[in-house]
């Protein structure tokens, strides 16, 4: 009889959460919407970034890079990505097509074997030339690759934030979920937290040093990356960025990664 009457009232509890668990879905994805929409319209940019890694003893090597970015209206953005610095990997450049419903194009272009070589969705998870950045964090947000929910608010460093975890649906992401910290005063990214297959927690984003451009889109001109686990970190440091600079699909295609200097 008890065991009986224990059962009833779980089902019972779980029966009644089962509406707070649709509203806490609901609430995190209108998050994420209004995060996506409020960065809509920017067109196509160009960046100057300062790439430093650092290993867990500290000592830290640092790379230069510059970033094409061209927005898409009805797929993922698009991104090009080239080092000029150190010397030994200057010419190296990153091609990145995001897609909301399939999956992403990857392609990685190393003068030193002169070749072009495609990122397999399966390598996605490892690290971006070397970083504690992934392949997988290099690309666009896309609505449709995530399942949400909202779990709290929280004061972060002084910003009331949204905290809403974000589980991806692709099977070959190298993470399990994610919780994502969002401002409520400009839905800017203050914090992401990453946890592995497992459930561990892997690596942490942290973002600093927002600017804000054409009087709406704001840019973070400081990342940090820090690996848990490894106690490596990354920063990508914003040096510069310009928006309408002209760029136009053409010069995002495979064959741009070979011609670039």
């Amino acid at each position: 009889m008890f065991s009986l009457l224990r059962t009833v009232s779980v089902f019972c509890l779980i029966w009644l959460a089962l509406p707070l668990l649709a509203d806490d879905a609901a609430k995190g994805r209108q998050i994420a919407e209004e995060f996506k929409q409020r960065d809509r319209g920017w067109g196509d940019s160009e960046s100057e970034l300062l790439m430093i890694l650092r290993n867990a003893a500290g000592q830290q090597s640092e790379r230069r890079m510059r970033t094409l970015s061209y927005e898409m209206q009805d797929d993922g953005d698009k991104a090009l990505t080239i080092f000029d610095e150190p010397r030994d990997i200057r010419g190296s450049a990153f091609l990145s097509h995001s897609h909301p419903n399939a999956e992403d194009d990857q392609w990685l272009y190393l003068p030193s074997l002169k070749r072009t070589r495609r990122i397999a969705s399966r390598n996605k998870s490892g690290p971006f030339m070397a970083s504690e950045f992934a392949y997988e964090d290099m690309t666009s947000f896309e609505l449709e690759k995530f399942a949400f929910n909202y779990l709290r608010d929280e004061n972060l460093n002084g910003e009331l934030c949204f905290v809403i975890e974000q589980k991806p649906t692709d099977s070959f992401s190298g993470y399990s979920t994610t919780h994502v910290w969002i401002d409520q005063q400009h839905y800017r990214l203050q914090k992401v937290d990453y946890y592995d297959r497992k459930g561990s927690l892997l690596k942490t984003l942290t973002l600093h040093d927002y600017q804000q451009y054409l009087d709406k889109f704001w840019r973070p001109h400081r990342m940090t990356m820090l690996n848990h686990q490894t106690g490596k970190s990354t920063d990508l440091l914003l040096q510069s960025i310009r928006f309408g600079t002209g760029r136009v699909e053409a010069d995002f295609d495979v064959a741009a990664l070979e011609r670039v200097r």
